[in-house]
C-alpha cells in the first residue's frame, strides 16, 4: 500500500519554502519600494505555494486512491519510486514558479485562481460524494431486488426476515412507523420552536435572550443515546403507569408516543434557534412600516415578520423533518423493534432506520436478501427525503413569486 505520509510531508515542506522565498525575492527585487509590484509580497509566496502544493498532493492522493481501491497490481512503479517522483514533481513546481517571480507578475490574479480551483474542487467533491452513496444504493438495491420480488417489497403488508428462506420483506410498515413517530415529534417541535423562536426575537430583552437561548442549543448537543435512555427510563415508564394503563390503552413502556415525545424534544432547538437567526434577519423597515400604520405589534409579528420569513422557517421545518426520519437510537429505545400497521400511538412499533442497523448487524451472509434488503430501505429513505425537499423547495418559490 502507498505510504503518502513521508511525500506529503515533503510537498509540504517545500511549499512552505517556496512561499518564503518568493515572498523575499519579490521585496528584494524592487529593493522594499512595495508600490512597484502588480501585488502584495504574500500574493507572490501564495502563487509559488499553491503551484508547488496542489499539484503534487492531487497526484499524491489520486495514486493512493488507485492503489487502494484497484489493488497493488495497477502499481506500475515501487512505492519508493513513486514517493522520489512526487517530491521531484514539487520541487520542480516550485522551481518554475519561483523563476517567473517578477514585479509586473500579477500575482494575485495566479494566487486567487488557484483558490477558485480549490473551492471548486471541494463543491465538486461534495456532489461526487452524493453521487457515490446513490450509486452504491443502486447497485446493493439492484442485486437485492433480483433475489426478492420488488411487488412484495413496495406493496406486502409484512415484515418478517428469516434467514432459512420464506422472508417476507416489505417497507410499508416500517415506513408507516418512520412517518408516525416523525409526525409526533414535529407537531411538538414546530409550535414550540417556532414560538420561542418568535419570543426570543422579538419579545426577550437582550439579557434573557443572552441566556435563553444558549440553554436551548444546548438540547442540540446531547447525544442521541441520551434521549434514548431518558426516553426508555423516564418517558416510557411514567407515560405507561400514569396515563396509559389507567385509561386501559396498553402495558408495554416502548411505544410510538413515548419515541415521539422525547424526539421532539430534540428537535426543538433545530426549529428555534433557525426560525429565529431568520427572523432577526427580516429588515427592521418592514416592522416600522406595519406600526407606522397602526398594527399592534403581535398584527406586525403575524402579518408581516412571519410571512417575510416564512422560507427559512420552511427550511427549518425541513431540517427537523430530516432528522427525525433519519433517527435511530431514540427508536430504538423508545418504540421498540415491531414492524406493525396501528394507529394506537401508545403500542410499539419501529422505523426504516432500526431496520437498516438491525440487518447489517451480527454474522449474516451478505449477499443474502435479508441483508441486501438494507440497501433498499436506505435508497427509499434517500427518496423521500429527496421529495421533502422538493415540496420545500416549490412551496418557497411559489412563497417568494407572491412576495418579492
Amino acid at each position: 500500500m502507498v505510504s503518502i505520509s513521508f511525500p506529503f510531508s515533503m510537498i509540504l515542506l517545500i511549499a512552505v519554502i517556496g512561499y518564503f522565498a518568493a515572498r523575499r525575492k519579490a521585496i528584494a527585487m524592487v529593493k522594499g519600494n512595495l508600490r512597484q509590484l502588480q501585488a502584495l509580497p504574500q500574493a507572490y509566496g501564495q502563487t509559488v505555494f499553491f503551484t508547488t502544493f496542489l499539484p503534487a498532493t492531487v497526484i499524491l492522493l489520486g495514486w493512493a486512491f488507485v492503489v487502494r481501491i484497484m489493488g497493488p497490481s495497477y502499481a506500475l512503479i515501487s512505492d519508493g519510486l513513486f514517493q522520489v517522483l512526487v517530491i521531484i514533481t514539487a520541487a520542480v513546481g516550485a522551481a518554475l514558479s519561483y523563476l517567473r517571480v517578477k514585479p509586473s507578475q500579477r500575482a494575485r490574479a495566479i494566487s486567487e485562481r488557484w483558490i477558485m480551483g480549490v473551492l471548486m474542487a471541494a463543491s465538486a467533491l461534495a456532489i461526487l460524494t452524493t453521487i457515490g452513496i446513490v450509486i452504491s444504493m443502486l447497485s446493493e438495491s439492484a442485486i437485492f431486488f433480483r433475489q426478492h420480488s420488488w411487488s412484495d417489497f413496495f406493496f406486502g403488508t409484512v415484515w418478517a426476515p428469516n434467514f432459512r428462506g420464506g422472508s417476507q420483506l416489505s417497507i410499508l410498515p416500517l415506513l408507516w412507523g418512520t412517518l408516525y413517530i416523525s409526525f409526533i415529534s414535529l407537531i411538538i417541535a414546530v409550535p414550540v420552536g417556532l414560538y420561542a423562536a418568535i419570543y426570543l426575537s422579538e419579545y426577550a430583552s437582550p439579557s434573557l435572550r443572552s441566556v435563553a437561548k444558549p440553554a436551548i442549543e444546548v438540547l442540540a448537543g446531547i447525544p442521541t443515546i441520551v434521549y434514548g435512555l431518558f426516553a426508555l427510563i423516564t418517558v416510557g415508564p411514567m407515560l405507561r403507569d400514569f396515563f396509559v394503563q389507567p385509561l386501559g390503552l396498553g402495558s408495554s413502556s416502548s411505544s410510538v408516543m413515548t419515541a415521539g415525545l422525547v424526539m421532539g424534544v430534540m428537535l426543538i432547538p433545530f426549529v428555534s434557534s433557525l426560525s429565529d437567526d431568520i427572523i432577526n434577519a427580516v429588515p427592521q423597515a418592514m416592522r416600522d412600516g406595519s406600526l407606522g400604520l397602526g398594527a399592534t405589534k403581535s398584527e406586525t409579528i403575524r402579518q408581516v415578520v412571519v410571512p417575510a420569513a416564512l422560507p427559512g422557517i420552511v427550511g427549518a421545518v425541513l431540517l427537523a423533518a430530516s432528522r427525525a426520519i433519519g433517527e435511530t437510537m431514540i427508536v430504538v429505545l423508545g418504540a421498540g423493534a415491531a414492524a406493525r400497521f396501528d394507529l394506537n400511538p401508545f403500542e410499539a412499533m419501529t422505523t426504516v432506520t432500526v431496520k437498516i442497523v438491525s440487518q447489517l448487524t451480527g454474522d449474516t451472509d451478505f449477499a443474502s436478501p435479508e441483508t441486501l434488503v438494507a440497501f433498499a430501505l436506505g435508497l427509499s429513505l434517500f427518496v423521500i427525503t429527496l421529495g421533502l425537499n422538493i415540496v420545500a423547495l416549490v412551496i418557497v418559490r411559489k412563497y417568494r413569486e407572491q412576495y418579492e
